[in-house]
C-alpha cells in the first residue's frame, strides 16, 4: 500500500467503525476483545513500513497468547489508509490478556508504537492502572503520553521523524541478524552436505588432513558476528560508492580472518567464504529498507560485482605474490573465486541454483539436491584449489568426471567412489564448496525467486 495522507474525519470515522465491530464481537462470542492498532502521529497512517511494524506486534501477540494458551476464537484484520486494525476474541481471562498486551507494548521501544486495547464484556476498556502500571510514557521526552498528547508538546514532525527511527532501527539489526544467520546456516548445509568428492563432510575429512567437520563447525560459530557486521556495513553505507563500502567490508574480513584462525589453531578453513559469502551479506545490506530484504536474487548478484569489481581488476593487474591463486592466476589465468564475484557469481546463477531447484522438484531431499548442485559445480568451475593441487590435467580429469555422473543421474553409491577417487589423488576443491555455500544461503533467502 502506497502513503496516502487521511483527513481527521476518516480517521474518526475509522474510529468509530472499529468501536461498533469491538461491540458486535463482544456480543457474538462473550469473550475479551484485544484492538490492536499503532500510535502513528500526522496524516499518514499507513505503508510499507507501517504494515511491517504493525505484523511484528501481531506476530508478539499471537506468540504470547499460544505461549499462555490463551486460544483465539475469532480474529478481523484491516488494512486500510487510516492504518492497521486487528480485532481478536480470545477465551481467556480479561485482566491476564491486558498484561500480555502491556508486556508487548513495553517489551522494547518499538513497543511504544503498537496499542493493544483489553476490552472486557463486563467492566469495558481496562487501563494501565489496574495492574499497577504507570501510564505509557512520550516517545520524545520520556513523560507521560498521554500528558505531551493532550498539551500537544511536540511538533508533529518530531513524533513522526521518532516514530521512522524507531521501526528503521529495530528492523535494521534484525534483519542485519537474519542475514547473518542465513550465512551461518548456508555454511553448515555445506559443510554436512554428503557426500562431497575431495571435500570435508559428514563421511571423511576429503583431502585434508588437518581439519575435519568439527573443524568447520567451529569455525562456523567463530564467524557469526562477520556475516552480521558485513551486512550491517552494506545497511549503513548504502549511499557511499560500491568501491568505498567494500574497502569498509575488507577491513571487516581481515579481523574475521583472525577470528577464524584464532578458533582453528591456524587452520584455513573458511577464509574464501569470508570474501565470496560476506560480500553476499553486505550486497543484501546495501539493497536493504526498512520496507524489508531484498529477495531479488539478479539484484543481489549484480550488487556483488559492483562491490569487488574495481579491487578484484586492480588485485588481477598486480598478481605478484606468492600465494597459491596469485601464482595460478599467473600461470593459467584462472581467476577463480575473484572472477565469479566480479562476474556476478554466474557458476552459482547457471549451474547450482538450477541444479537444486530441479532435484528438489524432483523430490530429492535438500542435502541429496546439495550433492547434484555441487556436481554441477564441480563440473563446470575452473577452481583454482584443484589446479593447485594438481595442475589443470587434474582440474580437466575433475571436470569430466562431475559431468559424467550428472549426465547419468548417479547415485550416493557412484558419487561416494569419485570421493575416494578425489582423496587419492589429493585434489580439494574448495572454491566449488565456497560457490555451493553461496547456493544455499541465496536459496534460504531468495527462495523460488529466479
Amino acid at each position: 500500500m502506497e502513503q496516502i495522507e487521511v483527513s481527521l474525519a476518516a480517521v474518526l470515522a475509522a474510529r468509530e467503525t472499529r468501536a461498533a465491530k469491538q461491540q458486535e464481537l463482544i456480543s457474538h462470542f462473550a469473550r475479551p476483545v484485544v484492538s490492536y492498532t499503532l500510535n502513528i502521529a500526522g496524516s499518514v497512517k499507513n505503508g510499507p513500513a507501517f504494515r511491517r511494524c504493525f505484523d511484528e506486534g501481531l506476530a508478539r501477540l499471537h506468540r504470547e497468547l499460544r505461549y499462555a494458551g490463551l486460544p483465539i476464537l475469532h480474529e478481523e484484520n484491516t488494512d486500510a489508509p487510516t492504518g492497521c486494525e486487528a480485532l481478536i476474541a480470545v477465551d481467556g481471562d480479561a485482566m491476564r490478556i491486558k498484561a500480555l498486551c502491556t508486556g508487548i507494548e513495553d517489551e522494547d521501544e518499538m513497543g511504544r508504537l503498537f496499542d493493544m486495547d483489553v476490552i472486557d464484556p463486563q467492566r469495558g476498556k481496562l487501563d494501565r492502572s489496574e495492574l499497577g502500571l504507570e501510564p505509557r510514557h512520550c516517545i520524545i521526552c520520556g513523560a507521560s503520553g498521554s500528558g505531551c498528547a493532550s498539551r500537544r508538546l511536540h511538533p508533529v514532525s518530531a513524533l513522526q521523524a521518532k516514530t521512522g527511527l524507531l521501526i528503521r532501527s529495530f528492523f535494521q539489526s534484525s534483519d542485519a541478524e537474519f542475514i547473518a544467520s542465513q550465512a551461518v546456516r548456508a555454511l553448515l548445509y555445506e559443510v554436512c552436505t554428503t557426500p562431497k568428492p575431495g571435500l570435508v563432510d559428514r563421511a571423511n575429512s576429503g583431502s585434508h588432513r588437518d581439519m575435519d567437520i568439527f573443524t568447520f563447525m567451529t569455525s562456523t560459530a567463530a564467524l557469526i558476528p562477520y556475516f552480521q557486521s558485513a551486512a550491517a556495513i552494506g545497511q549503513d553505507n548504502a549511499a557511499l560508492s560500491p568501491e568505498d563500502c567494500f574497502a569498509l567490508l575488507r577491513r571487516e574480513g581481515r579481523k574475521a580472518e583472525e577470528a577464524m584462525f584464532a578458533a582453528t589453531n591456524g587452520v584455513n578453513t573458511h577464509k574464501g567464504a569470508i570474501f565470496s559469502l560476506g560480500t553476499v551479506c553486505c550486497a543484501m545490506g546495501r539493497l536493504w529498507t526498512v520496507a524489508g530484504l531484498c529477495r531479488d536474487m539478479h539484484a543481489i548478484l549484480a550488487e556483488c560485482s559492483l562491490l569487488v569489481r574495481r579491487q578484484v581488476i586492480e588485485d588481477m593487474a598486480h598478481m605478484t605474490g606468492s600465494t597459491a591463486g596469485q601464482r595460478i592466476y599467473r600461470q593459467y589465468g584462472l581467476s577463480g573465486i575473484r572472477g565469479e564475484m566480479k562476474n556476478a557469481l554466474p557458476s552459482v546463477e547457471k549451474l547450482a541454483l538450477p541444479a537444486l531447484r530441479a532435484s528438489l522438484a524432483a523430490g530429492k531431499s535438500l542435502e541429496q539436491s546439495g550433492v547434484d548442485a555441487f556436481l554441477a559445480l564441480l563440473g563446470g568451475v575452473a577452481d583454482t584449489n584443484i589446479v593447485s593441487r594438481g595442475g589443470p590435467g587434474a582440474l580437466e580429469w575433475a571436470n569430466t568426471r562431475a559431468r559424467e555422473l550428472v549426465s547419468r543421474a548417479a547415485g550416493v553409491d557412484e558419487v561416494s567412489g569419485f570421493d575416494a577417487e578425489m582423496i587419492e589423488r589429493n585434489l580439494s576443491p574448495g572454491g566449488c564448496a565456497d560457490l555451493l555455500a553461496i547456493t544455499y544461503f541465496l536459496y534460504f533467502c531468495c527462495g523460488e525467486n529466479k
